[in-house]
């Protein structure tokens, strides 16, 4: 099967195969002809799938093959909304939208917080065929009447689950009460929860329903390892195994904001290239640490889990979790960045005394057992205790295992339990603040801006 058998166009096809791809992978090769229908669709895929392409593909053909609406005041309308929890996340979708669409004469744009809004505001007065946003800043837009969506014809709503679990139902059923009641809508999710199930009830109409992947199932093509070290030799073991190995293109997984921002200082000492990213960092940092890492000019990105949403590389080798997870699903979301469309890579965990629960729930979780090494020079010391893991917080030292709240955390105070349905994490409304390093107007981190 090949992309041109699926129906798309020609000018699609082109730039499809100018990227390097020749045959669809397997939700794409069901959801590109199911969205060219024209009706609904509950896709669930895990991340890695090629789930992007498999929605942004037949959007722009569907948008190509019907005229736009002639707008009798005003400028032309925004004809398909693509709503992601991430700014990371909105960042790859929509350069896929640029990438595939190249050959078309359709307009994308995208709609994120952490960065001045008058640009995002100017924008919007020229013609915006796809939008791509995350819901916070498309409230603020929507509140201050810069942006018409009451004629959206494709609604795509791209990791559904991870927004629920980041509590933005309230703003995407203000964004739902805003647009037309005839469009088609496109949700995608890694899981089908009983809490997706119910969003699906209310939001689609008759769906199609597509699943390539098992619920938690981790790719075939990752292998998987745990180096049992001390808590405080986890950084002297992660610079050893770099250098010995000649990694590069390395990501890290720690579970606090500060334990990402201190094993970056300590990597760079070691000569070893790192920045982090989290949601304290501007959108700018966190958009040139991406750009570094992508073409290979950075060694090491640091990150947290909701940070490290949306990062697409073609072939990254190597996902270090320097602390496991507090929720067993985020071992399975983070892996995925490796192993992807069929490649290969190496999922690493350094595991300490502290983390032993959490790794057994893990391979209960995925339903295998990780094999296990202790790396020469770093036996762990059996004289100590585990300590109580508290909001992303060991007791013990040791760089990263201090501070912070929970890893990714963009609101504050968010509990590693996913919060219910349609209420704030501890029952808060969500918190708007402003960061020093961007204008106090243009807010940064909570709410998906």
């Amino acid at each position: 099967m090949s992309f041109s058998t699926l129906g798309l166009s020609n000018e699609i096809v082109r730039a499809v195969t100018e990227r390097g791809y020749t045959t669809p992978t397997p939700i794409q090769a069901q959801a590109i002809p199911a969205v060219l229908s024209g009706g609904d669709l509950l896709a669930g895929a895990q991340t890695g799938t090629g789930k992007t392409a498999g929605f942004t593909l037949p959007i722009l053909h569907r948008l190509t093959q019907s005229a736009a609406p002639v707008p009798t005041t005003g400028r032309a309308p925004i004809r398909a909304l693509v709503l992601v929890p991430t700014r990371e996340l909105a960042l790859q979708v929509e350069e896929s939208v640029r990438d595939y669409g190249k050959y078309l004469k359709l307009q994308s744009m995208i709609m994120i917080g952490g960065v001045n809004i008058n640009p995002q505001i100017t924008r919007l007065k020229t013609r915006v065929d796809i939008l791509v946003a995350t819901p916070g800043r498309l409230l603020d837009h929507v509140q201050q009447k810069t942006v018409d969506i009451s004629k959206v014809e494709i609604l795509v709503l791209d990791e559904a689950d991870r927004m629920l679990d980041m509590g933005f139902i309230r703003d995407i059923k203000k964004i739902l009460a805003l647009l037309p009641k005839t469009r088609q809508n496109l949700l995608f999710s890694a899981t089908f929860s009983d809490e997706i199930k119910l969003l699906a009830d209310n939001l689609l109409n008759n769906p199609a329903m597509i699943e390539v992947a098992r619920r938690n199932a981790t790719a075939d093509t990752v292998s998987h390892m745990v180096h049992p070290v001390d808590r405080a030799r986890k950084p002297q073991l992660l610079a050893h195994l770099i250098k010995q190995h000649n990694w590069s293109q390395v990501l890290v997984f720690t579970r606090t904001k500060h334990g990402a921002n201190k094993l970056a200082e300590y990597l760079n000492k070691e000569d070893i290239t790192s920045l982090a990213i989290h949601g304290n960092k501007s959108q700018s940092a966190r958009t040139h640490a991406l750009a570094e890492f992508k073409t290979g000019d950075l060694q090491v990105l640091v990150a947290t889990d909701i940070a490290a949403r949306g990062i697409d590389i073609i072939d990254l080798p190597h996902v270090v979790n320097f602390e496991l997870p507090h929720v067993a699903e985020d071992y399975v979301h983070r892996i995925g960045r490796t192993g992807r469309a069929g490649a290969t890579g190496d999922a690493v965990s350094l595991v300490c005394v502290d983390e032993l629960k959490l790794l057994t729930a893990i391979e209960r979780l995925i339903k295998r057992d990780i094999p296990s090494e202790i790396i020469s020079g770093y036996t762990p010391d059996p004289s100590i205790k585990a300590e109580p893991i508290i909001n992303g917080r060991t007791g013990g030292g040791g760089a990263g295992n201090r501070g912070g709240q929970r890893a990714g955390n963009q609101r504050s105070g968010q509990p590693s339990a996913k919060p219910p349905v349609g209420k704030p994490p501890s029952g808060k409304s969500p918190v708007r603040k402003p960061t020093g390093s961007v204008p106090a107007l243009h807010r940064s981190g909570g709410r998906g801006r």
